[in-house]
This record gives structure tokens, sequence and C-alpha cells, in this order.
């Protein structure tokens, strides 16, 4: 065997194990890492659709809203188109809304004439996403200690 003619100067150390002390904070953890919360503000449902412009040709069926929604659910949780399409109908059958979502096909072709948002970055555990009329908005752990105590904070909007 070729490993052993390096056997004597291999390093000899044990990986380190780490053992749980505190379960129920670590399962605790691990239940609030699945956990998520978005918002539908009426604003941002009656803009979801594009409204006809009066211009020649077929009408987009949705807004730049909806397609931007589309991409930043995608980027946030690491989704293909398909699989974005899915979640998205998922989402909106479980807040039920009555929105129809952009197949995969609409947010690959809308998606070359929006410019990339890094909103996933600033999502942290614990982080909420509202969206509404005026765009998206990721609040994270200190937004309560900011609206609480009127501290100004630079925001996140997209």
């Amino acid at each position: 065997m070729p490993y052993k003619h390096n056997e004597s100067r291999r390093h000899k150390n044990e990986k380190a194990k780490y053992r749980v002390t505190n379960w129920h904070e670590y399962n605790n953890a691990l239940r609030k890492r699945g956990d998520f919360t978005v918002y539908f503000t009426e604003e941002a449902i009656d803009q979801w659709h594009s409204p006809k412009l009066g211009k020649r040709g077929r009408p987009q069926k949705y807004s730049v809203f909806a397609i931007k929604t589309g991409l930043m659910i995608r980027q946030v949780f690491h989704l293909s188109l398909r699989q974005t399409q899915g979640f998205m109908n998922g989402l909106v059958a479980a807040l039920d809304i009555k929105i129809t979502i952009p197949d995969f096909s609409s947010l690959s072709k809308r998606s070359a004439s929006l410019p990339m948002h890094k909103l996933s970055k600033k999502l942290e555990p614990g982080s909420i996403v509202i969206v509404d009329s005026t765009g998206l908005k990721v609040y994270g752990n200190d937004e309560w200690h900011q609206e609480k105590h009127g501290v100004a904070a630079r925001r996140t909007w997209r």
C-alpha cells in the first residue's frame, strides 16, 4: 500500500469530538433553522399583474414586481427555476392568496433584463421577508430594537 511509506510522518491527532450539553437549546436552534415568514400586502397583490399599456403586441402578464419577487425567492432558497415556481405556488396556496405565479420560462426570460439584487446576503436565521407595494424588505434580528427605541438604521429595500 502506498500510504505505508509516510506512516511515520503522518499526523496522529484524532479529530475533536464535540458533545452537546444543552439539548433543549440545540433542538430549538435546529427547529428555528427551517422557520421562515413571508408577508404579502394588499397593494403588492394588486400590483402583481402588469397593467395593459395600449402598445402593440401581447402585453406582459406579470409585472416587474412579480418577477423580482420570484427571483428573490430563488436566490434566497438556492432553487432552480422550476423549483421556484413550485415553491411560490405552495406559498400562495398556504397564504390563500388569489394570484397566479409566473412560470419558470417567464422568470428566465425576464430575469435577463433585471439587475441582480443582493438581498440574500442580508438574510440571517430569524429574518422576516415582507413583500409590499414598495418592494422587498428583510427584517433582521435588530429591527424590533430599532423600532422600539427609535434608533435610525440603514434600510435594505430592494
